[in-house]
């Protein structure tokens, strides 16, 4: 059977998916904002001329990275977090570990993010950062919530408080691992990190309902 050429916009579609994998790629090396589109050409064998025939602008590229990192992300953490309703905290222990093993895969991607944080103003990207960060915030919330009717939290524990310290916690394993220039050690270390979050979170034993 003779295959059909693929259509000008499923062309346009795969040349978008390698540029945003070239990206994320250039990222894990180096810091974002020194990647330009010649680099970006390079990598998946344009001419520089030809990016900008599937992306308007450096911009678009990377709201396109972002898009696919957001969608990715997600779609591990709300996997992870699936089983909270009967067990909570196993929950958020996979949601952490989801993270860290996003993180290991694609270590450009907090190299992005943490530069578009601390740019000063507002910015397209930094929205786009902003909102992931609000997704993330929502799901850690229910999944704590779950917890809390479960009475496995800390009694009147500040569940929003719970959600920046969770965040917090990988953020800083992996800003260290990447000072250190050492990314496999949030593998190493994050299981210990997430034990102390645990016993800051969860009601000690001798204090969970029914305990005699």
């Amino acid at each position: 059977m003779e295959v059909l050429d693929k259509s000008p916009k499923q062309r346009t579609e795969v040349r978008q998916a390698e540029l945003v994998h070239a990206a994320l790629m250039l990222a894990a090396q180096r810091s974002p904002a020194d990647i330009t589109t010649a680099d970006l050409a390079r990598a998946v064998g344009l001419s520089q001329g030809a990016v900008f025939k599937h992306f308007a602008s450096k911009e678009a590229v990377w709201l396109a990275v972002l898009d696919w990192v957001t969608d990715s992300l997600m779609a591990r953490l709300e996997k992870a977090a699936e089983g909270a309703d009967h067990a909570a905290m196993p929950a958020l222990r996979a949601v952490f570990l989801a993270h860290v093993d996003f993180v290991l895969s694609y270590p450009g991607v907090p190299r992005l993010i943490f530069q578009e944080l601390q740019r000063p103003g507002d910015s397209l990207l930094k929205s786009q950062v902003c909102a992931l960060m609000q997704r993330y915030r929502q799901l850690l919330l229910a999944v704590l919530q779950c917890a809390n009717k479960q009475e496995v939290l800390r009694p009147a524990i500040d569940l929003s408080a719970a959600t920046v310290l969770f965040i917090g916690s990988v953020q800083g394993l992996v800003m260290q691992a990447m000072l250190a220039d050492d990314i496999p050690a949030i593998a190493r270390q994050a299981p210990g990190v997430f034990a102390i979050l645990q016993q800051g979170l969860q009601c000690p034993p001798n204090e969970l309902q029914g305990t005699p």
